[in-house]
C-alpha cells in the first residue's frame, strides 16, 4: 500500500475552540498542511480574524460561532460546514479552562463550569460531529487532553479531573467508532506557555518548578503541537486510535532530571 504522508488537501477540518492558543494554531497548521478549516469559538471578531488568516493561506474557511455549552450551536456549525464543503473529515475539541484554588474551597459553580467546557462540551461535540463522521464511515477526532490527565497539578483539580475524563472519553469513543472508520485520539500536551496559564507560571515559584521538572528546561512553543495534530489527522495514522500522544519535552518520563 506505501507511504501515504502527511497531507491534508481535500480534507475538511473543525476545531471548536480555534480562536486563540492550542486551537488557533492547530487550525493554522491544518490549513498549512492543506486542510480547509473552520475554526469556531464564542467570540465573532476572533472566529473572523482567524478565517482571513485561513484564507491567506490560499484555504477555504467560514466564520461560524459557537458555544459547547449549547447544542444547537454545535449542530448549526456542522449543518454550516457541510453545506459549504459537503462533509468533515477532521475534527479538533481545543475549548478549555482552568481556574486555581485550594480544592477545600473550590465553588461547585466553578467546578461545573470547568468540568462542563472541558469535558461535558467535548462529549457534545463529539456526539454531533461523530454522528456525521460513522455515517459517512470515514472521520478524524483530535482532543486536546493535557499532561493533567495523567499527573496531578497543585490546586488545579477540576482541571485535572476534566482532562483525565477527556482521555478515558476518547478511548471510549474510539472502540466504539472503530468499526466505523472514525479515529479517535487525543493530544496531550505538557508545559506549554499560553494565555490561559500564563499568571501561574511567569515569574513564578510554579514556573521554575515547571522548567526543573521538564528535562528539555523550557516550556514548549505552540507550533510544537502541530506536527502531532496533521499526523493524527492525516492518511497516514489510519490505524491508530485510542492513543493519547504526549508533547511534553518529556515530563511523563521523568522522575530525576539531574
Amino acid at each position: 500500500m506505501g507511504y501515504k504522508g502527511l497531507e491534508l488537501d481535500g480534507k475538511v477540518a473543525v476545531v471548536v475552540g480555534g480562536s486563540s492558543g492550542i486551537g488557533k494554531t492547530i487550525a493554522l497548521g491544518l490549513a498549512q498542511a492543506g486542510a480547509d478549516v473552520v475554526a469556531s469559538a464564542r467570540r465573532l471578531d476572533l472566529v473572523k480574524e482567524l478565517a482571513d488568516e485561513i484564507e491567506s493561506l490560499g484555504r477555504r474557511s467560514l466564520r461560524v460561532t459557537c458555544d459547547v455549552a449549547d447544542r444547537g450551536s454545535l449542530e448549526k456549525l456542522l449543518q454550516a460546514s457541510v453545506e459549504a464543503f459537503g462533509k468533515v473529515d477532521i475534527l479538533v475539541y481545543a475549548a478549555g479552562v482552568s481556574q486555581r484554588a485550594p480544592t477545600l474551597d473550590f465553588a461547585e459553580a466553578d467546578w461545573n463550569r470547568i468540568v462542563d467546557t472541558n469535558l461535558n462540551g467535548a462529549l457534545r461535540t463529539c456526539q454531533i460531529f461523530g454522528r456525521h463522521m460513522v455515517e459517512r464511515r470515514s472521520g478524524r477526532i483530535i482532543n486536546i487532553a493535557s499532561v493533567g490527565s495523567f499527573l496531578a497539578l497543585f490546586e488545579v483539580a477540576a482541571y485535572c479531573a476534566s482532562k483525565a475524563g477527556l482521555a478515558s472519553l476518547t478511548k471510549s469513543l474510539a472502540i466504539e467508532w472503530a468499526p466505523h472508520g472514525v479515529c479517535v485520539n487525543a493530544i496531550a500536551p505538557g508545559y506549554f506557555r499560553t494565555a490561559l496559564n500564563a499568571k501561574l507560571l511567569d515569574g513564578t515559584g510554579r514556573g521554575q518548578e515547571v522548567l526543573m521538572r521538564s528535562p528539555m528546561k523550557r516550556f514548549g512553543k505552540l507550533e510544537e503541537l502541530v506536527g502531532a495534530a496533521v499526523f493524527l489527522a492525516s492518511d497516514s495514522a489510519s490505524f491508530v486510535t485510542g492513543t493519547l500522544l504526549t508533547v511534553d519535552g518529556g515530563v511523563l518520563a521523568s522522575a530525576v532530571n539531574q
